[in-house]
């Protein structure tokens, strides 16, 4: 701890080499601009090396300040998470990101479950497709689609993603879908998402399907709502739609699936291991995953590689 520099003027320095600018750097730490040049400057002093150089009244950092940034930012950012974490790891909410699709319809479903065995957490579900910052949103913890091994951030496997064909059984019958080649003539949605393209190879149909105007939604809900209306066929997870397909207001007419290489996945920062709420709805998450089991084909529980 004796070689480790005042941990103001570290402050100083990580501020205005992240910014760039020693004058936004003292906004933002709340100092004069004087104040910031004084700190960085007795800590050049103390290392004996320049850490920005100086020209024409602007500064840029020099190779010794390009060495050191990565290391401070992500040491300032480790204790910030900390910090966080003894303020919020006893607090009474737990605050969910979900993808759109999957909260609206899986979990969705199930929450009420965690709820009931953990009646002193509060639950708050958001739904939203865009990437969370977590340094930025007040958000425990995240489920995305993606191809994990995010730096900061654990990524816990929950499944592969996949995708067939799902239609109401009235379409089914209307167009007289028996083989994968039908679906090239009747009304797809999205009809232009290159996943129909891997679909169809999955299927044995070589040539892809020819490109069409057609209805473009944002998620599966949608998606559902239209199907469930007749008006078309989509690309749809059955492990979504379970409620669904058993009670035949949607059919699968293949069971073909298209894996596109992406799973979805638990998400929070590495500096919230252990963090009782998280910990809790990571086991339950899990176990009620664990239920579904039978209803997926073996591999698409097996981590990508």
């Amino acid at each position: 701890m004796s070689r480790l520099p005042p941990l103001a003027a570290v402050r100083a320095f990580e501020a205005a080499a992240r910014l760039q600018n020693f004058s936004r750097a003292a906004e933002e730490l709340g100092m004069t601009q004087a104040a910031v040049s004084y700190q960085i400057r007795q800590l050049e002093a103390r290392l004996g090396r320049a850490l920005f150089v100086r020209e024409k009244g602007r500064v840029r950092l020099s190779e010794t300040g390009q060495r050191l940034l990565p290391a401070i930012s992500g040491a300032f950012a480790a204790m910030n998470d900390a910090f966080a974490a003894l303020s919020s790891d006893d607090a009474e909410v737990l605050t969910i990101s979900a993808a759109i699709t999957f909260g609206g319809t899986w979990l969705s479903a199930r929450i009420g479950r965690f709820q009931l065995r953990y009646p002193d957490l509060a639950v708050r579900l958001l739904m939203s497709n865009e990437l969370v910052d977590f340094d930025a949103a007040n958000v425990d913890v995240a489920i995305r689609t993606g191809t994990g091994h995010r730096p900061g951030l654990r990524d816990d496997f929950l499944f592969r993603s996949h995708v067939t064909p799902i239609c109401s059984p009235a379409f089914r019958d209307a167009n007289r879908i028996e083989k994968p080649a039908d679906l090239l003539h009747v009304e797809r949605l999205a009809p232009n998402d290159p996943w129909w393209a891997g679909w169809f190879a999955e299927a044995g149909i070589g040539t892809p399907p020819a490109r069409r105007q057609g209805i473009e939604l944002d998620s599966q809900l949608q998606e559902a709502i239209a199907a469930q209306g007749g008006f078309g066929i989509a690309l749809m997870t059955p492990l979504f739609w379970r409620a669904e397909l058993d009670s035949g207001r949607l059919v699968r007419p293949f069971e073909t699936l298209y894996c596109p290489g992406t799973a979805n996945f638990l998400v929070h920062p590495e500096g919230r291991v252990g963090v009782r709420k998280i910990e809790r709805f990571r086991e339950w998450l899990h176990e009620e995953m664990e239920m579904d089991r039978q209803r997926v084909p073996e591999p698409l529980w097996a981590p990508l590689s």
